[in-house]
């Protein structure tokens, strides 16, 4: 008799509809920071709607969900957007933020904020 595999992390944070509103939560949080909100400035709605499902595509992708990432990677994405250690750093405060607001346990908390933490050599501009 063989093991059932593991649930992904994409199962163990609640699926997509979890995603999306984690997606949403997190955006809202950066969109209003005020150290960040000036990088959304000028971005019509459209625009914002599109970036949104770009996340949500990126998130469920990377969690091992059935959703396909079809944007740009990140470092393409960023830059010259000239995203600080500063910047990098109220992200991840958010995110962690955000992860405590929706109860998710610590290992799967620190799954996704080791993900972001990854990310951070492609997102953030050194001199």
């Amino acid at each position: 008799m063989t093991e059932a595999a593991a649930p992904s992390l994409y199962e163990r944070l609640g699926g997509y509809d979890a995603i999306c509103a984690a997606t949403d939560d997190l955006l809202a949080r950066l969109q209003n920071d005020p150290q960040l909100k000036p990088y959304w400035k000028g971005t019509s709605k459209d625009v914002l709607r599109k970036g949104r499902q770009l996340v949500v595509d990126f998130m469920v992708s990377a969690a091992g969900g059935p959703a396909y990432y079809n944007g740009r990677d990140m470092k393409t994405s960023h830059e010259g957007m000239q995203i600080s250690e500063g910047d990098w750093q109220v992200f991840m405060r958010h995110s962690a933020d955000m992860l405590e607001h929706f109860q998710i346990p610590s290992r799967e908390t620190g799954e996704v904020l080791g993900f972001f933490d990854s990310l951070k050599p492609e997102v953030v501009e050194t001199a």
